[in-house]
């Protein structure tokens, strides 16, 4: 009787793989540092606002689903590299590109139930009314909940990252030895670490986006409403630029409903770095820059249009 066993690397790829990796532990440190330091400016300048983003990263951390979503991306980033994609030796590419699509649809997924729970249940069991009795203002509460949000996603990301990037490096000589093509260089596997690295911080960002629309619709619609959508956002967003292309020449109509689309709806698309992937080019830090300023953007008016809509709720 046959039984499944992992394949076994020569000790010499195996110290090729994990020389990259210190630089991973550095990159996860940093990023909690960043984030911890982020919490405590906040809880200098508007300590409530801080009070409300704790306690609601807490408690998306603690339901069930944060843990069914880790679990779930931890198992499907260690299988990936030991699927036979069939590529023809592109099979890091597959890997990169299944992998970040994994981590970015698992943390959407936990920022809009999370929302949907963290405000739109509150409002519904009038446990926002009994902290808003307090000395605590309604844009407090909805900024709270929003940083809150981001800041479980973020650790989210943190352990997804770095887990992406070592199963990248071990793919790198994985792919060799089971093409038997001669051995990669530390190197080489540390330069396929840094061209997927700007696609985690663009995903993080994506999520963040979606994450202020969910907030903004939860102040009005329950929790089902809202992952509808957000689902439908998610698809239009990153068909947006396909719409606008081929209304080029069509009616008036198909022209005018492509610009709405384009300029009411999140350019999702901003976030994707396939094409970067399939050529492999590096993606510019300019551009992970600018898509920065307009995750920003983004997301301040969507936390606009939700303190617009949670302004007069009746919360009685």
């Amino acid at each position: 009787m046959s039984s499944f066993v992992l394949p076994q690397l020569p000790l010499a790829n195996v110290t090729t793989w994990l020389r990259p990796l210190p630089w991973v532990v550095l990159g996860a440190l940093v990023s909690v540092i960043a984030l911890v330091a982020c919490y405590w400016l906040l809880r200098l300048v508007f300590p409530k606002t801080a009070a409300i983003a704790r306690t609601t990263a807490k408690e998306a951390m603690a339901q069930p689903l944060f843990f069914v979503v880790l679990v779930v991306g931890i198992v499907a980033l260690l299988l990936f590299p030991f699927v036979p994609y069939h590529t023809f030796g592109e099979d890091v590419k597959m890997l990169k590109d299944g992998s970040l699509t994994v981590i970015m649809l698992l943390s959407i997924t936990l920022a809009v139930w999370t929302a949907s729970v963290s405000v739109s249940d509150e409002i519904e069991g009038r446990t926002a009314l009994t902290l808003l009795s307090k000395p605590v203002g309604r844009r407090q509460f909805i900024l709270g909940k929003f940083l809150g949000i981001v800041g479980a996603v973020a650790i989210l990301f943190v352990v997804f990252g770095a887990l992406f990037l070592a199963t990248v490096s071990y793919k790198v000589v994985y792919d060799a030895r089971e093409t038997a093509n001669p051995d990669p260089t530390w190197i080489e596997c540390g330069e396929e670490m840094a061209q997927i690295a700007p696609g985690i911080a663009l995903a993080f960002m994506e999520a963040v986006v979606l994450a202020a629309i969910s907030v903004a619709i939860a102040t009005r619609l329950p929790m089902m409403p809202n992952l509808i959508i957000c689902a439908s956002i998610y698809v239009l967003g990153h068909l947006t630029p396909l719409l606008a292309s081929s209304a080029v020449g069509q009616f008036p109509i198909v022209p005018f409903i492509a610009d709405l689309v384009g300029t009411t709806l999140p350019m999702l698309d901003h976030f994707n770095i396939y094409v970067a992937i399939s050529t492999g080019s590096e993606v510019p830090l300019s551009y992970v820059g600018m898509a920065g300023v307009y995750c920003l953007l983004y997301s301040a008016l969507a936390m606009f249009f939700a303190l617009l809509l949670f302004e007069d709720r009746d919360l009685a």
